[in-house]
């Protein structure tokens, strides 16, 4: 069983090649050791209290690496003292893992009286070798069986050492996830709050200036999509990557290629409506996202993330259409991205034609393929209603 105390008082000092530590417990006995590389744990009961021995768990997670094989620890006037073999003789600024020691960790580098107590010469000394390749303690004492931590101390290892030093340690990339998702939200809304701000004073007027107030931010944010075509790539996530990157590449397509490259078709109505209808597609994603990453459950908003994208997807694509298929002339009269022959390369490429067959065989597949693999993933979050018969 884990014992209650978890953190009796440590003192500690070093030298280039050595760290000693000073564990605070009277009269130490049953004393049981698990080192490895970067940690160890002492389990050990204060034979001090004689009617009810008390029972010591600790848990250190050391700054820097150590070489278990030349380590030991001693028991020095009754008490626990330990010896770690640095791996690389370099200062440590501090004993633990962690950005700073807690409040029962102790620097006594600059006391003479620490260091004194490591004398080898002292006659009430029993001495200790970590073993951890046949499990064997030093003659001078009884067997120490040591095990594997994770076996021996689930609990301390996995929960009571994140309490005691005040905080859980996140895995980093949820941490990763949840701040990209966050980011994204942030981004969003801010581009909705702005277009509906500017409406609700200048009412439709302000729709010519829409893309010289909020194109820049709908840009940056567009391009930090593109990174949720790597989360499942790289495992981050189990999103389907095909799907992630016909969504993003052909949003950047539109906003690239066919606003920002067309100085004409920023100043129509249209890019109003695109941007609007992204926006609330997004701040309905992200949010569930992230709720997700903290399994914190929140009915309205799946309900929402998986129900609001049937009208605003078909009103999407409808604006997509509309501004790739307003663009056609406008690439006709300015041969932008347009390559004439003759050339070097004995290549022609003309844009215009590119566009219609975008609209032809790229964007219904595409627009049909998105509402298949919506339709597919809201069925299997929101399920089918059932329907009781009643006779």
């Amino acid at each position: 069983m884990i014992p209650e105390k978890i953190h009796p008082t440590v003192y500690w000092h070093q030298t280039d090649s050595n760290v000693y530590l000073s564990i605070d417990i009277d009269d130490p006995k049953d004393i049981k050791v698990q080192l490895d590389d970067n940690s160890a744990v002492f389990s050990v009961k204060n034979n001090n209290e004689r009617d009810n021995p008390e029972k010591v768990a600790l848990l250190l997670e050391f700054y820097e690496a150590i070489n278990n094989k030349e380590s030991n620890y001693y028991v020095i006037d009754k008490q626990l003292q330990v010896i770690l073999k640095k791996t690389v003789a370099t200062k440590w600024t501090r004993l633990s893992s962690f950005p700073s020691d807690p409040s029962w960790i102790h620097d006594n580098t600059e006391s003479s009286q620490s260091k004194n107590t490591f004398d080898e010469q002292n006659e009430d000394k029993r001495t200790y070798n970590f073993k951890n390749s046949n499990h064997e303690a030093n003659v001078h004492t009884e067997e120490l069986e040591i095990r594997d931590i994770h076996q021996d101390y689930p609990r301390l290892y996995d929960e009571l050492h994140k309490e005691e030093f005040g905080y859980r340690k996140e895995d980093l990339k949820k941490v990763y996830l949840v701040l990209y998702n966050l980011c994204q939200y942030i981004g969003f809304i801010y581009v909705l709050i702005v277009m509906i701000i500017r409406f609700s004073r200048e009412g439709p007027d302000c729709t010519k200036d829409t893309y010289n107030s909020v194109g820049n931010a709908m840009k940056f944010i567009q391009l930090m999509q593109f990174l949720e075509v790597m989360h499942p790539a790289f495992g981050y996530t189990k999103g389907n990557t095909f799907v992630a990157l016909l969504q993003v590449s052909g949003r950047a397509f539109i906003l690239f290629c066919m606003i920002e490259a067309e100085p004409r078709m920023q100043t129509k109505p249209v890019v109003f409506y695109l941007f609007f209808i992204w926006s609330w597609i997004e701040i309905f994603r992200y949010p569930y996202y992230i709720t997700q990453l903290l399994d914190i459950s929140i009915p309205v908003l799946t309900w929402l993330r998986y129900t609001m994208w049937i009208p605003l997807y078909p009103l999407g694509f409808l604006c997509e259409g509309t501004i790739v298929l307003r663009n056609i002339p406008y690439f006709e009269e300015t041969n932008k991205f347009t390559i004439s022959l003759p050339n070097s390369w004995n290549f022609s490429f003309h844009f215009p034609s590119i566009l219609r067959i975008y609209l032809l065989l790229l964007c219904f597949p595409g627009f049909y393929t998105m509402m298949s693999h919506m339709s597919k993933i809201r069925k299997k979050k929101l399920g089918k209603q059932k329907i009781t018969k009643v006779t």
